[in-house]
């Protein structure tokens, strides 16, 4: 059996989106497809010392409603990149673990990237290497892949062998189930609650922040928090 998962290319995404790659053996970037304003591929919230989460937004350049995510320039005549750092620091630079993480990071943002889905991507492939995840990456452009809905996710998953799709539970609201049975395809939802809170840097919880909100925070102890509990995947 081979699973797989397919998801837009996030900016620093929360742990349930590494908790999804983490269950499947093949999680692919949708890049392909349209690009949505004001969503999570170009911005996500971190913790605020002395007040509620507060949002990080890369400024991107978009021509028309119908632009592709792997389109999307990046405006880089703004200084978002030492805005975020410098949010970051302010912020974590006393966290048990920031230090750690903090200067390979830094790394990736000064490397002046064109694409926000390249930036999106490299980010996220670092961070599931520090989560320990071993899954493989693909990229949907790569695939070639024509078709919507539900047809262009099934034919991306048989053109990589896949027998089974992990999807996020917001698309039982608009995924067919008798087109995945007639493809052979199982599909399956995962569950995102139960997540166990850790400590943060304000008092109280909040849940849907950045994963670098944990990783600053529990370090080696990260997955503990994402994937220590029984399977979340859903018939």
């Amino acid at each position: 059996m081979t699973r797989i998962a397919i998801l837009q290319p996030n900016y620093i995404p929360w742990r349930g989106y590494f908790d999804l790659i983490n269950q499947v053996d093949i999680f692919v970037f949708l890049d392909d497809v349209q690009y949505t304003k004001q969503d999570w591929r170009n911005r996500n919230k971190i913790c605020i010392r002395k007040s509620s989460p507060n949002w990080l937004t890369i400024p991107v350049h978009t021509n028309s409603l119908d632009q592709l995510i792997n389109s999307v320039y990046i405006n880089n005549k703004l200084p978002w990149v030492k805005k975020h750092l410098s949010a970051l620091q302010s912020n974590y630079g006393r966290a048990p673990y920031f230090k750690e993480f903090f200067e390979p990071l830094k790394e990736i943002y000064n490397r002046r990237f064109e694409l926000l889905v390249e930036f999106d991507i490299i980010l996220i492939q670092q961070i599931s290497d520090w989560l320990g995840i071993e899954t493989e990456f693909c990229v949907s452009s790569n695939l070639n892949i024509s078709g919507q809905k539900d047809d262009k996710l099934i034919r991306m998953i048989q053109s990589l062998g896949g027998t089974e799709y992990i999807s996020g539970p917001a698309a039982q609201a608009y995924l067919q189930p008798s087109l995945w049975q007639d493809a052979g395809i199982n599909l399956k939802y995962i569950d995102y609650s139960g997540y166990p809170p850790y400590l943060q840097i304000n008092p109280g919880f909040e849940p849907q922040v950045s994963i670098l909100d944990l990783i600053f925070m529990t370090g080696p102890d990260a997955p503990n928090y994402i994937w220590s509990s029984p399977t979340r995947v859903l018939v």
